[in-house]
């Protein structure tokens, strides 16, 4: 669960509880819509969450109140303390800022690009799975789910196949500390690879391919200092946010379809109703349950009021299960319903770029692994969760093949 939804004595950090917050939010969407929240001793650090889908929605495309320039956690002064205040990433940009260097980074990101890298990844896919298939089975994120997106990001920074062991670790670390909400844990290890594209920006700019480090090098980001401190927060965003949803997505839709067998059944049928499901996997799932805004300007809610300068966590995995949009049953699995404005991805001008990518990822996992493994379970005693209040992404899901 996320920290904002405090019990008694209780201040919930993800693990175990990510295996099914979704009765709180629902008490929350019903009941409490703004819920502010205030730390034992520390009213100072007070926040407020946001759950219903209309709402979440309306604020975070409305930037001009709710602004990302001071950090996407509950925490306050938290540039400050991950020592990104001077130069903060694309994702802790309000536009007009963050809409050019957006335009800059989404060249790597066309069409074109995902398909053209959707052969790798089914052929990484394919030959992941024969193996896993082999052994009867195992742990399907740590064989699969984990290191695909990891190996799908390292392509589209440009990095090496000769280097990829080196950024494997490198994310591994980064990202467990950072869907933990520790990300200065991993300094020493984030240290290591920022140093390691440093050296990389400068290889671009000798020998450019066609990746996103390279469109910014040759659009004149890294000309500079500050551009080359942009350019590694840039790095970053990839690496930390890159990686969560795949995983989280993935293995929370194997699950889903282990507990319906007839949802599975119609699209082993028919594959290709596959792309639409992931829609509903991604919206189910929410593997970035929340992120946090900062208001400008006082807001009226709900008869709540927000002040200006207050921290306001969109909730997003409560939203994509608000009945108000998504109907009575918007906690059922349903293949066929083709939901629309997903907050998975977040939205308006912070809509994720790499969602296609993600997209593609995770049709392309479910069409090999339903191809070959029509009939598996999954053994939900064995199903770990990482800890960390943003996050729900599981650690271990053990997957036998039937």
């Amino acid at each position: 669960m996320l920290p904002l939804m405090s019990r008694p004595a209780h201040r919930p950090g993800g693990g175990p509880d990510w295996a099914s917050p979704w009765a709180m939010y629902a008490a929350l969407r019903d009941h409490d819509p703004v819920h502010r929240v205030v730390p034992a001793g520390r009213p100072h650090e007070d926040h407020y969450v946001l759950t219903r889908h209309e709402d979440v929605l309306r604020a975070a495309v409305d930037t001009a109140t709710y602004s990302s320039a001071q950090g996407l956690t509950v925490e306050y002064g938290e540039l400050e303390k991950i020592g990104l205040a001077e130069n903060p990433p694309m994702v802790m940009l309000d536009p007009p800022e963050h809409t050019a260097f957006r335009r800059l980074v989404s060249r790597g990101f066309t069409p074109r690009a995902v398909r053209e890298v959707e052969p790798e990844v089914r052929a990484y896919v394919a030959a992941k799975l024969d193996g896993f298939v082999a052994e009867g089975g195992g742990d399907i994120v740590v064989d699969l789910f984990k290191p695909l997106p990891s190996m799908v990001v390292a392509h589209y920074l440009g990095v090496p196949a000769e280097d990829r062991d080196r950024f494997d670790g490198w994310t591994d670390a980064i990202v467990a500390a950072s869907s933990a909400g520790h990300a200065t844990d991993a300094a020493e290890v984030t240290a290591a690879m920022l140093g390691y594209f440093a050296g990389l920006i400068e290889r671009r700019r000798r020998d450019p391919g066609d990746d996103t480090v390279s469109h910014l090098v040759a659009a004149g980001v890294g000309d500079d200092d500050a551009g080359v401190l942009s350019l590694l927060g840039y790095v970053f965003a990839m690496v930390t946010g890159g990686n969560d949803t795949t995983t989280g997505g993935l293995g929370g839709a194997v699950q889903l379809l282990a507990e319906h067998p007839d949802q599975r059944a119609l699209l082993v049928e028919d594959p290709s109703l596959i792309k639409g499901a992931v829609e509903e996997f991604l919206r189910l799932t929410s593997p970035v349950q929340g992120l946090a805004r900062t208001t400008t300007r006082d807001v009226e809610l709900h008869g709540v009021r927000i002040p200006a300068g207050r921290k306001v966590l969109l909730c997003y995995g409560a939203a994509n299960r608000d009945p108000r949009r998504y109907g009575a049953d918007a906690d059922q699995l349903d293949v066929l319903r083709e939901p629309t404005q997903l907050l998975t991805f977040g939205q308006g001008s912070h809509h994720c770029i790499g969602n296609a990518a993600a997209r593609m990822m995770a049709r392309v996992a479910l069409e090999e692994l339903l191809a070959r493994v029509p009939s598996f379970t999954v053994d939900a005693a064995g199903v770990t969760w990482a800890p960390g209040p943003y996050v729900r992404r599981p650690l271990t899901v053990p997957l036998a093949v039937a």
